[in-house]
């Protein structure tokens, strides 16, 4: 997984990789033994928005760590190779170049690009050169209701085709029925099949009913081998949100302090202003500390998220804010 890290001047610099996540026998005692005290951490998140504020300076510069995190998706039925072209363009230079020069962040880019299946060579091809990943979304998404061996086969494809991430869907199923031996046989199935690409296993939270299934099925992929847990798909009707994120980012704290290994979050769905992307980034400061505010370590799901930063950035370096359809994605 291609990483960077933002020195004063912006410039992008390699940062050491983490080593991966080799995983670990299925230890159900651990599995079972996991809470969620669901009325707690309610109230814990809604004190999040108004806990940090940052301002002016300290603002353009969270804002443009969060553009080095963002995975730029697009995962629509209508895609073409234009658009997808369109959204590279915009990965490599995210915020209008005038602007990046007044930050002094000429060399700022997203984290990834994300795609289907079928855009991934269109997407390696706009993206050569750049050091930005392709990531792919894999496995029947957004349901993973495909054919198991086609499901495994598809993933061989994608890292075939050149994508560095697969972004894979877990058989919700296997939590709401608490089968979690057949929830860590795939999940390792689908680990080994990425080979050296990066696996992020997309939870579906929303579907998963209460947050304990969330912190078990965390808990689960990660055993597996998982570099990330996403929260969800952007198809569902409910995507990411500070409750689910603090259950999972926990279990990755846990996770670490027994194995001493980092794994990576992604929240997607449903993050499209700049303000959320600030409580987010605050939460993983708070919680995991400034290792995981890398983008080997956390990454955004989102598309429209980008287009409010730039009109933000825009405002703190003109005063003034722009119409939304000057900052258009692809």
């Amino acid at each position: 997984m291609a990483t960077s890290t933002l020195t004063p001047t912006g410039h992008q610099l390699p940062t050491a990789l983490e080593p991966r996540n080799p995983g670990m026998p299925l230890d159900l005692d651990w599995v079972r033994s996991a809470q969620a005290n669901t009325s707690a951490i309610e109230r814990r998140a809604k004190t999040l928005p108004g806990r940090r504020s940052v301002k002016k300076d300290y603002q353009a510069a969270w804002l443009c760590k969060a553009i080095s995190l963002i995975d730029l998706t697009t995962l629509s039925g209508d895609d073409t190779e234009g658009r997808v072209e369109r959204l590279a363009a915009k990965a490599k230079q995210p915020v209008r170049a005038d602007l990046l020069a007044t930050l002094g962040m000429e060399d700022l880019t997203t984290g990834a690009v994300c795609v289907y299946h079928d855009m991934i060579e269109t997407a390696v091809t706009a993206l050569k050169g750049t050091g930005i990943p392709v990531a792919a979304v894999s496995t029947g998404f957004p349901a993973g209701l495909s054919p198991y061996h086609l499901r495994i086969a598809e993933i061989g494809e994608s890292v075939k085709a050149g994508a560095e991430e697969i972004d894979i869907v877990i058989t919700r199923r296997h939590v709401l029925q608490g089968n979690w031996q057949a929830l860590y046989d795939e999940m390792k199935d689908m680990r080994e099949a990425c080979g050296d690409a990066h696996v992020k296993a997309i939870l579906a939270t929303g579907e998963l009913g209460t947050l304990r299934n969330v912190a078990k099925a965390s808990l689960v992929c990660m055993m597996a081998g998982a570099d990330f847990i996403k929260t969800s798909t952007g198809k569902e009707s409910v995507n990411a949100t500070l409750p689910v994120s603090l259950v999972m980012i926990r279990a990755i704290r846990d996770y670490y302090e027994r194995t001493g290994f980092r794994i990576g979050y992604k929240p997607a769905g449903g993050i499209s202003k700049a303000k959320d992307a600030l409580v987010y980034l605050s939460l993983i400061k708070d919680e995991l500390g400034d290792r995981w505010l890398q983008p080997d370590l956390f990454r955004f799901g989102a598309s429209s998220l980008l287009g409010d930063i730039e009109r933000q950035l825009e405002h703190h370096v003109t005063g003034q804010y722009s119409a939304s359809y000057r900052h258009a994605m692809a």
